[in-house]
């Protein structure tokens, strides 16, 4: 694994993730280096899903805190996979959450690659809001072109 130049701007990020609004979940990539990575969403009120889920108290939904775990994931392999690759989700296990995430939250988002064989990926990934830890899981995942 090669050390990438951070942070990664949203500028970066774009160019990394396939994703686009309103389901880019890293705002930045602070840290890259030997398989981890750390990454940032900031989590506004103005984010569609807190429309719907829980409007009169805005809680970030489990599953949105899950998608910014995989996409962070993804850049574990920054600079390693070939162009036009994409890393799909292919399992979740373990995910636990732990705290509400909520407008104004800064969600840190950490994630370490334990092996990558085959087209086939796994990384153990971590959630923090103010150095508490909101969320935890592994994530599974295909790189295919």
């Amino acid at each position: 694994m090669s050390e990438v130049a951070t942070p990664l701007m949203i500028k970066d990020v774009l160019e990394t993730l396939p994703h686009r609004f309103p389901f880019v979940m890293v705002d930045r990539v602070l840290s890259v280096q030997g398989g981890e990575v750390h990454a940032l969403k900031n989590v506004s009120v103005n984010e569609p899903y807190f429309v719907g889920h829980f409007p009169q108290e805005p809680v970030m939904p489990g599953v949105m805190i899950t998608e910014a775990l995989a996409q962070a994931s993804m850049f574990c392999l920054h600079g390693e996979m070939p162009a036009g690759t994409v890393g799909y989700l292919a399992g979740v296990e373990g995910a636990r959450f732990k705290h509400k995430v909520v407008p104004g939250d800064q969600l840190h988002l950490y994630a370490k690659l334990e092996f990558l064989r085959r087209g086939l990926g796994k990384t153990t990934c971590r959630a923090e809001v103010d150095g508490k830890v909101v969320a935890e899981a592994t994530i599974l995942f295909a790189v295919a072109k």
